[in-house]
C-alpha cells in the first residue's frame, strides 16, 4: 500500500464522518425514520444484496457476536462469508469483512468516488453509505453468503432491504429508548421487523414480556419460530463442546440453533465438526475484537463494549468469576446515557479512573465524578481514555484485573492508542 492511496483513504474517511450525519457524533438526529434513502441507493447500484444469500442478525445485546459466530460455523466449511457488524474500534474498514479479512483501502475509495454523484443527492447518513458499501463489496468480491447484523433496531434499520435464508434475533432489554420506544414490548416490535414473509425465524432467549410479539409476527409472516433457550435445535450428542465458555452461552446457544437450523434444513452444507470448529475458533476466525477482549494478562485487563444494564450486569457477573486481588475499573459513558441503575450495580470494592471518550457526546468528567461521590465509589479523575488506563496499569499489582469499558467509545480508544503506541 502506497503513502499516496494511505492518505486518500484516510482523506475518504475523513469526508465520510465530518460531511455526513454520524450516529456516533450527532445521536438520535442522524437516525433517519425510513427505507427510502438505501433503498434509492441500492437501486442505483442494482440492488447487490440480491446476490448473494444472507443471514440477518438483530437484537438489543450479543447480536455482534452472534454475528461472528455463525460466519465462523459458515466459514469453516469452506465457504467465503461476508460480515457486516458495527461498531468499529480502529478503523472503519472492520465494519466490512469477508473470512476475517477487512475490505481493502481502495474498494472503500472507489465506493465513495463512484458515487458521489448520488451520495450528494441523496444525502444519505454514514451508516446507510456503509451498507451500501458492504452489499456492493460482497457481489464485487463473489462471496457465497453474508452474514448481516443490524445497527439500531431492526424495522427501519438500513440493513432491513435484504430477505434472508434466516432472521436471528438475540434478544431484548431496554437501550436507546429515544429510538425504539421506551418498554421492552416496544422495543420488541421494532427488532421483529427484521421478519420477513416465509423466512424463519431464531429468537435466542425466551422473555415473557415480548414473546407474543415475535409469535404474534412469525404467525402474520409464516415464519417458522424457534426459540433457541427452550427449543432450539441440536445436532447429535456432539454439541455440548461448544458450549465450555460461561462468558458467551446465552450467544452460543443462538449461534449454534442458527447454523444447525441451516444445516438440518439443507440452506447450507455444514456439519456438526464444522459448528463445533468455527463456534470454538470465532475470535481467530472471524478478527472479533471489542467484546470481552483480552488485552493483556498480569494484571490481567479486559476490554468491553457492554453499554446498556442489561449487557453490564453479564460482564459484572463475569468479573465475579474470575479470580484476582484487586478490581479496577476504567469507565466512560456518553452524555445521553442514563447511569442511574448502572451506579448501583457497581461494586464498592473496587478503585474506578474515570474517563472521558474521545467525542463529542462523551459525558464530561466532571458529571462522572459527581455521580461517583453521591455513590461512595473511590475513583481517580483521569481525562483521555489513554491516562485513565496508563494510571491503572501503574496501579495495579500482577494479580489485579484492570476492566476497561462504559463504552463502545472507550474501547474504540482503548485500543486506537495500543494499536499506535
Amino acid at each position: 500500500m502506497t503513502s499516496e492511496i494511505t492518505m486518500t483513504y484516510q482523506e475518504t474517511i475523513s469526508i465520510l464522518f465530518s460531511q455526513l450525519p454520524v450516529y456516533q457524533r450527532d445521536g438520535e438526529k442522524a437516525i433517519k425514520k425510513d427505507l427510502s434513502n438505501i433503498i434509492e441507493l441500492c437501486s442505483v447500484l442494482n440492488n447487490p444484496q440480491e446476490a448473494w444469500p444472507s443471514i440477518h442478525i438483530a437484537g438489543t445485546n450479543g447480536k455482534g457476536t452472534v454475528t461472528h459466530m455463525v460466519a465462523a460455523g459458515l466459514q469453516s466449511a469452506g465457504l467465503k462469508v461476508g460480515i457486516y457488524s458495527s461498531p468499529h474500534y480502529i478503523d472503519f474498514r472492520e465494519r466490512i469483512k469477508i473470512n476475517g479479512e477487512l475490505i481493502n483501502e481502495e474498494a472503500v475509495v472507489s465506493f465513495v468516488k463512484d458515487n458521489n454523484s448520488i451520495i450528494k443527492e441523496i444525502q444519505p447518513s454514514f451508516f446507510e453509505i456503509t451498507v451500501a458499501m458492504a452489499f456492493d463489496y460482497f457481489r464485487r468480491m463473489e462471496v457465497d453468503i453474508a452474514v448481516i447484523e443490524t445497527g439500531l433496531g431492526g424495522r427501519l434499520d438500513s440493513t432491513n432491504v435484504i430477505v434472508p435464508l434466516l432472521s436471528v434475533i438475540t434478544n431484548i432489554s431496554m437501550d436507546h429508548m429515544n429510538m425504539l420506544g421506551d418498554s421492552i414490548y416496544q422495543i420488541a416490535r421494532e427488532k421483529a421487523g427484521i421478519i420477513k414473509s416465509d423466512v424463519p425465524v431464531i429468537v435466542g432467549l425466551y422473555q415473557s414480556e415480548c414473546d407474543a410479539v415475535f409469535i404474534h409476527k412469525a404467525k402474520k409472516t409464516n415464519s417458522e419460530l424457534i426459540f433457541a433457550s427452550i427449543n432450539g435445535v441440536v445436532m447429535g450428542n456432539h454439541a455440548d463442546s461448544v458450549f465450555k465458555s460461561p462468558f458467551y452461552k446465552e450467544n452460543l446457544k443462538t449461534a449454534h440453533a442458527a447454523l444447525v437450523y441451516l444445516s438440518e434444513h439443507g440452506l447450507v452444507d455444514i456439519s456438526e465438526d464444522h459448528i463445533d470448529e468455527g463456534l470454538e475458533t470465532f475470535e481467530s476466525l472471524t478478527n472479533y475484537m471489542g467484546r470481552w477482549q483480552t488485552i493483556r494478562n498480569e494484571p490481567l485487563v479486559i476490554a468491553d463494549s457492554a453499554h446498556n444494564i442489561d449487557a453490564i450486569t453479564k460482564v459484572l457477573k463475569r468479573i465475579q468469576i474470575i479470580a484476582y486481588k484487586r478490581l479496577h475499573m476504567v469507565l466512560g459513558f456518553v452524555k445521553e446515557k442514563d447511569l442511574s441503575e448502572v451506579m448501583a450495580l457497581l461494586p464498592k470494592n473496587a478503585h474506578y479512573y474515570l474517563v472521558k471518550p474521545d467525542i463529542f457526546r462523551g459525558l464530561a468528567i466532571e458529571q462522572l465524578a459527581k455521580l461517583f461521590s453521591s455513590h461512595n465509589l473511590t475513583y481517580t479523575r483521569c481525562g483521555v481514555v489513554s491516562e485513565g488506563y496508563a494510571k491503572a496499569l501503574e496501579s495495579a499489582e500482577e494479580k489485579d484485573l484492570i476492566y476497561v469499558g462504559g463504552s463502545s467509545f472507550v474501547v474504540g480508544d482503548l485500543l486506537s492508542y495500543l494499536a499506535n503506541n
